[in-house]
């Protein structure tokens, strides 16, 4: 095939290489049937013939490899050949010299490195110097595609014959020291060849020589690859002779591609004990590189990879290296040396730097910091005003400030002591802010972290302040409300967090965050105070628990009911019913500590809301009914306040709106003169059991119910006081007479019977009949017990 400077393209590929395996298979069969009829000469000419094919210039890379690997398939032939006739005892020596004068060099080169190799397993010379002489000769080939394929086949064809001991026992065979010269020329030559490829031909087919390069650099890196494989390398030697000649082909090929490949593969191809013991060279290295290298992959690479073996390693990194420093200043010189770096590069150095903080020198929190605080001073001098998080340096400075979340999983608080934390969360916008914000909120919510400082929750409320309070660059249109009510029940949440080991600590901690929550606005505060007011709750029956050891807790006790006081107030406005209930709560925590005015005055601010905020009739039946509930249960009241309460809430019952609602509520208030508990002098309560007064809140809501117009109604509702009327004899009160029952009976059987038969009608009577049965059981059960 005639040798041309123009590449074939699309569909010509496919038949020149076609027609080149064709030749290739003709000759390789003319090369066996020689073989095999022990005519040596004949069959190296057919050889010479078929490797011939490898002289063009016409294919692509890919195509050529196809070609290349066809024909090394049939040189092994002729390899174990000869290998056959040395053990016959034909010396290699002679057909070593012989295969130099075949007439092209293309030819000539693989049957020498074919032959050589034998030569070599013959031991009929100095390995040494014959390894020397077929790398040497092999620079008779210039040309990038070609000399790049002949190389890589020297180096498959002596994988396995490389000297690979320290000592010279054997001066003919050789050491490592060979084997690395042997690489190290063969790796320098490939990659001038490789690098050469990329300034041939016209400048518009730039994109497709570097594409077609980027598909052969395994080849030079097949050199490195031999280097790591060689067994007595140790890291002294690598130190000493193969890095530094490694990296010097790298910074003297001046070519970006090369250069980024070359360094990426040293980190890949050798081991990570090698890579502690030549940090600085190779650091210093990356700082020599071509402007456009992405240097920062490559450190990042080299970063993450040292990473990953301290932390699966029980040894870690040797004390005596300073790998968190070397690479913080090594870092810091790269940045220097290229002031174009994009912004994003410098802060995606400083995530993995930081990574390497964490899984390293987990116990060294001020190493992130120094690591943040550099990235805080760069970032200070190219920005100005706010990153914005969507675009590239946003995004990594998300992903920077998330490694310390992530890194310290089991104490995600450890965030909290790094200084230089809140000044990198500051240059993000409000949309990056309140990402991050909600990033760090998931994550405590999730390990359950306990906040047991004030310093750790005003740290805390600064990192929230997106969540907590409208900020000054914040977008005009509203949130999305679903996405709002789910931010804010999270802040809710976070309250159940506060956990300090002492009373006064927690208080400290509530007071601060009503503070903060109070700057939340109406649409926050509705979700944050009401837990915040359960915390204080909560808060004063620990006071009680260790009254024996605090003398000033029922003064402290009483600050902390003021202070929930007042917050409740800031919602009443917003949610009545929920205020009320919270009102209606603090009158029970007050009742636990038997302080009958905090609970008084709470009881009062639940009435006063109820009948100035509470306006649907529906929800004042509920409050009334949750108010005479909490009531029912106190037992701190005296008769005094007892008694202006119970008045309130007769009076409140018998003005609701609908006759029903007024009839229930009514019989409702009954029980507060049965079961109700009022303080006596001596300290402890008693229940009034006061029968009489049961009875005349019965009879009204009796009245009450005869007066609605609706006889279906009437009906349950003289039913469902008739089982009122039940409790209360069962339960002792001798004012409820059989009598009394029986007229009540015989009502409600005669309005059922001028009920029209309906479904209303059928519930009214079955709930009716069930009455009468518990009635009669009742009844048997006093029989027998007499």
């Amino acid at each position: 095939m005639s040798k041309t400077q123009t590449l074939a393209v699309g569909d010509d590929q496919e038949k020149l290489l076609n027609e080149a395996l064709k030749h290739v298979e003709a000759n390789a069969f003319e090369m066996k049937t020689c073989l095999d009829n022990t005519k040596l000469m004949d069959a190296l000419k057919h050889a010479s013939t078929m490797l011939s094919e490898l002289r063009t210039s016409l294919l692509s890379p890919k195509s050529y490899y196809e070609l290349f690997m066809a024909i090394s398939d049939q040189l092994r032939h002729l390899e174990q050949y000869l290998l056959e006739e040395f053990e016959k005892g034909k010396k290699m020596s002679d057909l070593y010299e012989l295969v130099q004068y075949a007439g092209n060099i293309i030819p000539r080169l693989y049957l020498l490195v074919t032959v050589g190799t034998v030569y070599i397993k013959a031991n009929e010379g100095s390995r040494r110097d014959i390894l020397r002489d077929l790398v040497e000769m092999c620079r008779g080939v210039q040309h990038p595609l070609r000399g790049l394929f002949l190389r890589n086949y020297l180096l498959q064809c002596t994988r396995n014959l490389l000297p690979d001991i320290s000592s010279k026992e054997d001066e003919q065979g050789g050491t490592v020291h060979d084997s690395i010269t042997f690489i190290l020329h063969n790796y320098g030559e490939m990659n001038k060849l490789w690098v050469r490829m990329q300034h041939q031909g016209h400048t518009k087919e730039k994109e497709r020589r570097e594409k077609e390069r980027l598909e052969l650099r395994i080849l030079v890196g097949t050199n490195l690859v031999r280097l790591s494989e060689l067994e007595s390398i140790d890291s002294s030697l690598y130190i000493k002779s193969v890095l530094p000649s490694v990296l010097e082909q790298v910074v003297k090929c001046r070519d970006s591609i090369a250069q980024e490949y070359l360094m990426e593969c040293i980190i890949q191809v050798f081991p990570d004990e090698f890579h502690l013991q030549s940090l600085n060279p190779y650091l210093q290295t990356c700082a020599e590189l071509q402007e456009n290298v992405n240097v920062k992959s490559i450190v990042i690479s080299l970063i993450d990879r040292l990473a990953s073996y301290a932390y699966r390693t029980d040894s870690g990194i040797p004390s005596n290296i300073k790998l968190f420093d070397v690479f913080q200043q090594e870092i810091a010189i790269i940045v220097q040396s290229r002031p174009n770096m994009e912004v994003e590069d410098i802060i995606a150095l400083n995530v993995s730097l930081v990574n390497l903080a964490i899984k390293c020198y987990s116990d060294h929190i001020d190493y992130v910091d120094k690591a943040l605080g550099y990235c805080n001073e760069l970032l200070t001098k190219k920005i100005s005003g706010h990153i914005d998080h969507n675009g590239p340096p946003g995004r990594e400075l998300q992903r920077l400030l998330k490694v310390p979340v992530d890194g310290y999983d089991e104490d995600v608080l450890t965030v909290l002591k790094l200084e230089n934390y809140l000044s990198l969360v500051k240059m993000l916008n409000y949309e990056g802010r309140k990402s991050l914000s909600l990033y760090m909120l998931q994550a405590m919510l999730e390990k359950d972290a306990s906040i047991e400082s004030f310093t750790q929750a005003e740290a805390l409320f600064s990192l929230l302040s997106p969540l907590i309070s409208d900020q000054d660059d914040q977008p005009t249109e509203k949130c999305d409300p679903e996405d709002f009510e789910e931010e804010q029940s999270m802040m809710a949440r976070l309250v159940h967090l506060f956990r300090a080991s002492q009373p006064d600590q927690q208080y400290q901690i509530l007071n601060g965050a009503r503070k903060q929550f109070g700057t939340g606005g109406d649409t926050r505060i509705i979700y944050t105070l009401p837990p915040l007011i359960f915390a204080t709750y909560r808060l004063i029956t620990a006071y009680k628990t260790i009254k024996d050891e605090d003398q000033k807790w029922r003064a402290k006790c009483e600050k902390i009911f003021q202070f929930s006081l007042q917050t409740i107030m800031a919602l009443c406005k917003l949610v009545p019913e929920l205020s009320l209930r919270l009102y209606l709560q603090g009158a029970l925590t007050a009742d636990q500590i038997a302080s009958e005015t905090i609970a008084y005055e709470f009881l009062t601010q639940a009435f006063t809301l109820y009948e100035e905020d509470i306006s649907d009739s529906r929800e004042q039946v509920n409050c009334i009914t949750l108010i005479m509930g909490t009531f029912e249960r106190m037992k701190s009241l005296g008769e005094e306040n007892h008694g202006a309460l119970r008045s309130k809430c007769a009076v409140a019952a018998s003005r609701l709106l609908k006759k029903p609602d007024q009839c229930r509520c009514v019989a409702t208030c009954a029980h507060l003169f049965w079961s109700g508990k009022v303080t006596t002098d001596e300290g402890s309560f008693q229940e009034f059991h006061d029968g009489k007064r049961v009875m005349e809140c019965l009879k009204k809501a009796g009245r009450i119910a005869n007066q609605c117009m609706d006889k279906v109604v009437q009906s349950q509702l003289l039913v469902d006081l008739m089982n009122v009327y039940s409790l209360f004899r069962e339960k002792g009160n001798t004012e409820v007479s059989s009598s009394f029952l029986k007229q009540l009976i015989d009502k409600i059987k005669s309005d059922i019977e001028e009920l029209e038969d309906n479904d209303d009608k059928t519930l009214v009577d079955i709930h009716f009949q069930n009455t009468l049965q518990h009635l009669r059981h009742v009844k048997a059960n006093e029989g027998s017990d007499s």
